[in-house]
Formats: structure tokens, sequence, C-alpha cells
């Protein structure tokens, strides 16, 4: 009920967002009117469409966010004519004129009846609610998200639904007052006619605004008022900081301390297959100390963390432990089986890895993050737990006090060294100044290139001239995607103003595993000394399969570089940036 309330809140203070300032003038449009009959049906045409459309991002993924751009355009059209009904109502007539009877109703009974009709109002609240729906805050991305790892439900939609009625609220107390302002400038001068246009050209405008993307962008760096940190600030006042652990959340180790009860091993019958292991069951592992580490081969946090796994499976197989890796995959192309099995043969892992294609492990154990490391002792009980990379020795101790307490005596209290190599060796955080960074539009920031970016369209892109750090964009023929960009024609490039000793980059091939041919230049040049595992000192290199790819590693001091790809194959698919 808590995160219910918090959720009604922040959708409260989203009146303050820049991101909501287009709807406002077809809000404004019902002034006027009365309550009931017209204002209230468009907020609930606003809330209900907002909830649905939602709910089908979170159950559909992709293809809702598609679904959505469809809508989007439908709306604007629709609010267009609406906006041309209220500004030239001799010109209405002729717009409608083609529709059907059910259009012409509309049309009249938001823009020229004296008697508002209440299914019109919620009609153009459904309009309105299509356009609003992209316009949120770090609680309602975090309910999204929540929902595409852990399965949309009717809890899902039931904060979504309390975020769109903490929105109508502001909404409604805006719509009530400007409708008292509306009514005095009328008796006082008369001029309802002008009012009336006026409110027609604010939502041409408004309309304008919102296809040219003004509304998230332009609007977002105007305003002074960004509801993004309140409202984190707001859940973390109430919630607390559940949902951002960090590694300094874990209990330090030493001396003997007993570790706390975290809860116990959940189910791992979610699998859809087991690799190097017959299938194995929290019950069949009793009497084991058990690390549970959630990975995906391509990214690169997970990767790093390899090494100790390995070492610590091997050192302390013999007296009881049991490393699991649980594969949960980030993208598509990860939940291939067989992907996984070669990735797992390439990097040299032999314990037992869950395939977790379906995330029932993942929810089992209530996690957000890759990598994460969950510590069970001998009773089934998670006595720790470490998300991200680094505290190694301190996970290590942990290990060697399970096994103590399970009655092993004759642990080591040596440490294990690792010599990692290639990508899997640690990164340079010091002088790391480039964020993870994805290509396709979902999770797309930063992108520079021109035009702006076209969602799932075959689009011909140009670079910026001079980026600054951190942006990036394509060059060619590109189709953008919502999880990847996909090149159209040869010889397009990828280019990245960066700040890392070592750049990766997710790619995959084209048609049947072609290879794809490519070309790496760092500020115009080879990259000699600088070149990555999967590059040559001249830049050259092949994209033969779906995977991570090292492609710059600097050596010596670490600057800014402008870094770019050039593909000369068609049919690459690229997926995201990642630095170390």
């Amino acid at each position: 009920m808590l995160l219910f309330i918090v959720v009604y809140l922040a959708g409260v203070i989203s009146i303050i967002s820049p991101c909501i300032l287009p709807v406002l003038p077809f809000v404004f449009a019902r002034t006027g009117q009365p309550f009931v009959k017209s204002g209230l049906p468009l907020l609930a045409g606003m809330v209900v469409t907002f909830a649905l459309v939602a709910t089908l991002a979170a159950v559909g993924g992709a293809w809702a966010v598609q679904a959505n751009q469809y809508g989007r355009w439908i709306a604007l059209a629709f609010i267009a004519l609406f906006g041309l009904a209220l500004l030239l109502p001799k010109v209405a007539d002729h717009i409608t004129r083609p529709l059907v009877s059910a259009g012409n109703r509309l049309s009249e009974a938001a823009g020229h009846d004296s008697q508002p009709r209440p299914g019109a109002s919620f009609l153009i609240g459904v309009a309105t609610g299509l356009l609003w729906a992209p316009c949120a805050g770090p609680i309602l991305g975090g309910v999204l998200a929540s929902a595409t790892l852990q399965g949309a439900n009717v809890g899902t939609t039931l904060l979504l639904l309390a975020y769109a009625a903490g929105s109508a609220t502001s909404l409604a107390a805006a719509l009530l007052l400007g409708g008292k302002v509306f009514n005095a400038m009328k008796s006082a001068l008369g001029v309802g006619e002008w009012i009336r246009r006026g409110l027609g050209v604010l939502m041409l405008a408004g309309a304008a605004a919102i296809a040219l993307g003004l509304d998230t962008g332009v609007l977002a760096q105007l305003s002074t008022a960004s509801t993004n940190d309140v409202e984190q600030h707001l859940l973390d006042s109430v919630m607390g900081k559940k949902n951002r652990i960090t590694q300094a959340a874990a209990v330090k180790v030493g001396d003997n301390q007993p570790l706390p009860v975290e809860g116990d091993l959940p189910s791992l019958d979610g699998a859809v297959q087991w690799i190097n292991s017959p299938p194995l069951t929290a019950e069949s592992l009793k009497g084991k100390v058990v690390l549970v580490d959630f990975w995906t081969y391509s990214c690169i946090n997970c990767l790093r963390t390899l090494p100790y796994l390995k070492a610590w499976a091997a050192k302390y197989h013999d007296q009881g432990l049991v490393v699991i890796g649980v594969h949960a995959p980030e993208f598509a192309f990860e939940r291939d089986v067989g992907n996984v099995t070669a990735a797992m043969k390439k990097l040299g892992i032999t314990y037992p890895v869950a395939i977790d294609n379906d995330y029932k492990i993942w929810r089992a154990f209530d996690n957000e993050y890759w990598p994460a490391h969950y510590f069970v002792d001998a009773q089934g009980h998670i006595r720790y737990h470490h998300f991200g990379e680094g505290e190694y020795d301190q996970s290590e101790r942990v290990i060697q006090q399970l096994l103590r307490e399970a009655g092993h005596a004759q642990v080591s209290s040596d440490l294990v060294k690792t010599d990692a190599q290639g990508v899997q060796q640690a990164a340079d955080n010091q002088d790391m100044r480039s964020p993870e960074t994805y290509v396709g539009y979902r999770r797309s920031e930063n992108f520079a290139s021109t035009p702006a970016l076209t969602p799932d369209r075959d689009a011909h892109y140009q670079l910026p001239t001079q980026p600054q750090l951190n942006q990036w964009g394509v060059e060619g023929q590109w189709k953008i995607g919502a999880e990847q960009a996909t090149l159209s024609q040869p010889n397009g490039r990828i280019a990245y103003r960066f700040q890392a000793r070592d750049l990766h980059l997710v790619l995959g091939p084209g048609a049947q595993g072609k290879p794809i041919r490519f070309k790496v230049m760092i500020d115009g040049k080879a990259p000699g000394d600088a070149h990555g595992t999967d590059v040559a000192p001249d830049g050259s290199g092949e994209v033969t399969e779906q995977r991570l790819y090292q492609l710059v590693r600097q050596p010596g001091d670490v600057s800014q570089h402008t870094f770019s790809i050039e593909f000369l194959d068609s049919g690459v698919a690229a997926y995201a940036f990642t630095f170390g």
C-alpha cells in the first residue's frame, strides 16, 4: 500500500514536468464547461489510456513501443483536427464532412455544442493519454522495468493507474481553477470567441511541439522544474534505498563475525535448461555452500568477475562449494542456448549454469542486477550478497566463513590471485568518464547524428563534425530498432567520443551468420598499440558471432578520443557500448 501512495504522489507532482506542458492546452480546452460532463470524462480517458499503453509496453516490449509510435501519430492527427475545429468552425464543417456520423458528433461536442457530451470528452482524453503516455520519471520507469523483467500483472497495472490518477488529480485542480478564470474573462471582457480561437491555436501548437519532439527535448532543457529529482527523493525518503543497493550496503566480514540470514535459497526450478550439470534444486544443495551468480555473456561487468568465480569454484570444490551461474539474458540473441554454450566454452566455464530465459529464477530471488552474487550456507539460508564488480577479497572470506560453519576445519585463509586478460581484465575506473550506452532507441542517450533518430525505419544519417564527450552517432543507411541498430547498406559507420582505457561494442553478424568486415579508427588513424583484442593494429577485424567485442585498449595515459568503426558489409547489428 505504501508503494501505491508513493507512486500516486509522484503522479501528483508530474504537473511541473516539462513533458506534460504540451498536454495542458488539450485539458484547458474543456474549461467553461461542466466538470462532471466534460472535464472528468476527459481526465478518465487520459488515465485509462495511459495505464493501458504503459501496460502494453511492459507486456509487449518492442512491439508495444512500435504500436505506441503509431498511436501517437493517430492521436496527433485527431488533436490537430480538434484544434482546427476550435480555431476555424466554418472550415471544420468541411474537414469533418467525410467522417462517419460518430466523428461528426464528436467534432460538434468538442468544438461547438453548448451541451457537452461525456463520450466525446472521454475520446479526447483517450487521444491525449496516448500523447502523455511516454512522459514519465524514475518511479514510472522503475515500474515498467520491473514489469518487463518480472512479468506484467494486476499489481503493475494498479501501480500505473495510481501514477495516472495522481497526475489526473493535479490536472483536475488546474482545470477547475482554469474554468473560473475562463468564465471571469468571458463575463468581464466578452471575448469568448477569441478565447475559443486562442485555445485552438494552443492545441495546434501543442500538437506541433509533440510532433517535433519538443515535449521531451527543448522543453526539458528550457524548464527549470524537473520532477525526476523530486520523484527520486520521494521514493528514497518513503521507501528507503532498497532499489538502489550498492556494494557498500554489504556486511563487512572479519574476526568471524556472524553473517545475518537474509532469506532462504529460492527454487531453481524455473530454468529452461541446465549446462554442465543435471537440474539442481534447493533441496539437493542442502549441506553445500552455494554461490549463485546472475550473469549474461555479453555483459562486460559480468565477464570481469569470471576469473574469480572460476578460481573459487576450482579452489573450494572439494570442500563443499558449488558455484551456480544463472544466465538471465539482456538481449534477444542471448536467449539462444547455442550462443550461451559456445560462449561458456570460450570463457572456460565448467561449473553448472541454469538458463533462465523466462526470468523465473531472477524473480524468485527478487534480483535487479548483472552481475549479482548470493552466498548460501549449508542449511540453505542466504547469508550475504554482492552486486556488481569488486570486493573480491570480502566475497572470498564469506565463502571461507560459510565453509567453516559447515564443518570444514581445514579451509585455507589464503586468497586467490588472478591474472585476467582481454575483456576479463579489471576496469580502469580512475580514468573512465564514459558510461554504458545503448544503441537501440528504447534506452538510447546522447545520440548526435542528423537527422534525429527515426525509430524502426531506414534512414540515412550523418555523423556530427565535432562530437562532445559521450556523444555518439551513426552514418549511412541504418534502421534503429528498440534494441539494436542494423546497417542496411555497406560502408556505414558508428562513432563515439569517449574517455576510457577500453571500449567495447556488442555486435552481431548479418543474416545466416555471414561475417561482417570492419575497420576501426581512433581520431581518424589506425589504432596501432591501442587496438583491442578483437582488432588488428591496422584496425581491421570481423564480426563473426553475437557477442561483446573489445575494440580499443589504450596503453599508458588515458584521454579523450573519437572512436569510429566502419562496416564494409551490410547487415551488422550493434547493441551497446561498454567501457573499462
